[in-house]
């Protein structure tokens, strides 16, 4: 049974955590990326003019690419790599709790991301679809 839930509860993984960067990322457009750019230099990002439009990108393409289930190695990592930069410079120094600005949900952000990236992706996964397509067929 387990083997024939995991593709959809991916699927729903995926889309969950894709549609959370995505909007985390659009926010950041939609605030303007000087008033990003400015929050992140404020937390000691260096070269934050030019760190906070390179991070707005990542979280909307990689939203997508995490909701389509597409270059999910590449995506999920880059997002996670994004997410310990959030810890160390945003979040780590508020402790562990998500209500004092801690670093919990995005701790679980970059783990849940890994773990969604690494796992094929589940149903509909466009990475899966696209190895299937490349695969010779069966004589």
């Amino acid at each position: 049974m387990l083997d024939q839930v995991r593709p959809y509860v991916l699927l729903l993984a995926r889309i969950a955590l894709g549609v959370i960067f995505l909007v985390h990322g659009a926010q950041k457009f939609m605030n303007g990326l000087g008033q990003t750019a400015g929050f992140f230099e404020s937390t000691g990002i260096p070269l934050a003019a030019v760190v906070a439009p390179a991070v707005a990108v990542l979280e909307v393409v990689g939203g997508i690419a995490l909701i389509l289930g597409a270059a999910l190695p590449v995506f999920g990592v880059l997002l996670a790599l994004n997410m310990l930069g959030a810890i160390a410079f945003v979040h780590l120094a508020n402790g562990f709790s998500v209500g004092e600005g801690g670093y919990e949900f995005v701790l679980a952000l970059a783990a849940g991301t890994l773990a969604v990236a690494f796992s094929g992706g589940g149903a509909l996964a466009v990475d899966t679809l696209w190895q299937r397509r490349r695969q010779p067929a069966a004589v």
